[in-house]
């Protein structure tokens, strides 16, 4: 599958050496604890891997955690463990046109933080392993672009991406950056103070705070504009489930790295490399719905495993 936006990749010391602090700081505020990492399910780790000549990787939320963007589970540090907040269900973007205005308020404010957010070392080291040839697809359900930023082609962003905005009216797809500017244009002068920032890029503010705040219409037919993401309670485009289980049936091994695959979404691929006997191996801090299919899981930061695993 194509991706609309490009990026220009990232150096590994760009990425990981400058922004060091910020990965660290990262770390302790979105990242579960987790003990040292067991060198007997390592070592199965990188057999998987070293064996592998086609390797599926699946990446979630538990991997963009080291860079900042928190999310949903995490015990402890995930939003649902944090606050009362849920995300936005795609029935009510669709039939609500305030909770359309609350969520772009929420996003627009949020934006700039959000899409600053930079690869960290996972996303650097899934790059070379797709530039050695090992790594034969990519599916993350992050909506988080930072796979792209460090340079990933071999990718299906399974979930979509926020840094696209789809119009419901007549799919036309732009970039989030240019409906930024068109926000700014139609708000002059209005500013709130935002709380944290949520895993899907918005902040948290108040009803009263986001009541005068305009929201454009599509350009092209004045429908309604969306960011080009599943939102909860929708359903993964059939051609891009079709294409990922292409994908994997082309493989020969399964990767899965910070998910805990509770949305169907990601575990259907589970369940048909299962049924496959493929190889599957699982790297997440704490339990996944997947955990009985596994050859092995590992219960470690992504960030500690994946740049440590050597290809062969």
């Amino acid at each position: 599958m194509q991706i609309l936006l490009s990026w220009r990749s990232l150096p590994p010391s760009v990425a990981l050496g400058r922004h060091a602090s910020t990965i660290q700081s990262a770390v302790q505020r979105f990242v579960p604890a987790s003990g040292s990492v067991d060198s007997s399910a390592m070592e199965k780790v990188q057999a998987i891997v070293s064996q592998s000549s086609r390797l599926f990787v699946i990446s979630g939320a538990g991997l963009s955690t080291e860079s900042g963007i928190p999310d949903y589970r995490s015990e402890g540090v995930g939003l649902y463990a944090r606050t009362d907040r849920r995300p936005m269900q795609h029935s009510e973007f669709v039939r609500s046109a305030k909770a359309r205005q609350r969520y772009w308020a929420r996003n627009y404010v949020g934006w700039p933080q959000f899409s600053s957010h930079l690869p960290n070392s996972s996303h650097v080291a899934l790059k070379y392993w797709e530039d050695k040839g090992k790594l034969h697809w990519l599916v993350t359900q992050n909506v988080d672009a930072l796979h792209s930023k460090a340079g990933s082609q071999r990718l299906t962003e399974l979930h979509g991406c926020a840094h696209r905005v789809v119009c419901l009216g007549c799919g036309s797809l732009t970039r989030r950056a240019e409906l930024q500017n068109r926000f700014a244009a139609l708000n002059p002068g209005w500013a709130v103070s935002a709380g944290a920032v949520a895993p899907d890029g918005d902040v948290f503010l108040e009803d009263e705070q986001v009541m005068n705040f305009r929201v454009p219409a599509c350009d092209g037919c004045g429908g309604i504009l969306k960011p080009e993401v599943t939102f909860f309670g929708d359903v993964v485009n059939r051609d891009t489930v079709q294409f990922v289980h292409n994908k994997l049936t082309e493989s020969d091994a399964v990767l899965v790295t910070g998910s805990s695959l509770q949305v169907y979404s990601g575990y259907r691929f589970l369940l048909a490399a299962s049924e496959r006997k493929l190889p599957i191996a699982i790297v997440n801090i704490g339990p996944t719905r997947a955990d009985h299919l596994a050859d092995v899981k590992l219960s470690a930061r992504c960030g500690q495993v994946l740049p440590a695993i050597q290809l062969s």
